[in-house]
């Protein structure tokens, strides 16, 4: 015998009629300061694209631990603009292609906040390099050591640290995608640590934790100007549908994002700042 029992809300056509309404405003969504009360964790966080990620955290309320490889003076004023927002910021200088490391880093974020929510791995090392040939183990070695090996180190040592509602933000490329025959190694790790958010974020839903990349294009910091000639600096960026180079101001709100509970119904997924490129995925 069928149960005569009405379906929940069966046939509505409109919110009105609907006893289970969808919710279109949250309290949070009232809130100035979205990352109010975090600890986020920022490797790369000296320079670039990650300066603009720790002063945007910490515009959002987040204490944030800053993370890099040599450049101190970079990372004391990155320190100090973070500061000036009104938040708390450590510098940890960590070679992250180092497993070790970055359980230091993560014990040192501990030891200081006694927590960490948001872990965003976005350091990396590029090699540009004309001919196949030229690319030696060395080279190979460190640039996957660096920028997809690392993302599995600090997951590791964070993991146990890592509450409900937490986000990862891995930094992949729109190289990923379309590749770049000057930096064959460096966007062979851009395509992993596409396939690396998809497949954690697989494994930490158990968890409520929330896995998401974010690809940028080209975008003008240090890392280009330090490795790129002269002569592609003049036209960097000028081949994108809109006609120039990005800056990293423009790329950090899409990690606030992710790290935010506006986000909260997003993982496993890509945002591409990119400056109008079309890219599946």
């Amino acid at each position: 015998m069928k149960s005569s029992k009405k379906k929940i809300d069966s046939n509505a056509s409109g919110e009105a009629e609907m006893k289970h309404k969808p919710v279109f405003e949250r309290e949070y969504d009232r809130l100035s300061q979205k990352l109010a009360g975090k600890v986020a964790i920022v490797t790369g966080g000296d320079s670039g694209i990650g300066r603009a990620i720790c002063v945007a955290f910490a515009r959002e309320g987040a204490k944030v631990a800053i993370v890099y490889r040599k450049d101190i003076e970079d990372a004391k004023e990155t320190r100090k603009l973070v500061k000036e927002k009104g938040s708390e910021a450590i510098i940890v200088s960590a070679d992250i292609s180092i497993e070790k490391n970055c359980r230091k880093i993560i014990d040192k974020v501990i030891k200081t906040w006694g927590t960490v929510d948001i872990l965003v791995n976005n350091a990396a090392v590029q090699y540009p390099q004309t001919e196949i040939e030229n690319i030696k183990e060395p080279q190979l070695v460190q640039t996957f050591r660096t920028n997809i090996f690392s993302q599995l180190f600090l997951v590791q040592a964070a993991l146990p640290h890592l509450k409900e509602g937490s986000s990862i933000i891995n930094t992949t490329s729109v190289t990923a995608y379309k590749g770049n025959p000057f930096l064959l190694d460096y966007s062979a790790t851009k395509g992993a640590i596409v396939s690396f958010t998809r497949s954690l974020s697989g494994i930490l839903n158990a968890r409520k934790i929330r896995v998401n990349a974010v690809a940028p294009g080209p975008i003008w910091t240090p890392l280009i100007t330090s490795t790129f000639p002269d002569e592609s600096l003049e036209t960097f960026g000028k081949d994108t549908p809109m006609q120039r180079a990005g800056q990293p101001a423009e790329v950090a709100p899409a990690y606030v994002f992710l790290a935010s509970e506006d986000a909260s119904y997003i993982t496993g997924q890509v945002i591409h700042v990119n400056g109008g490129e079309i890219v599946n995925g």
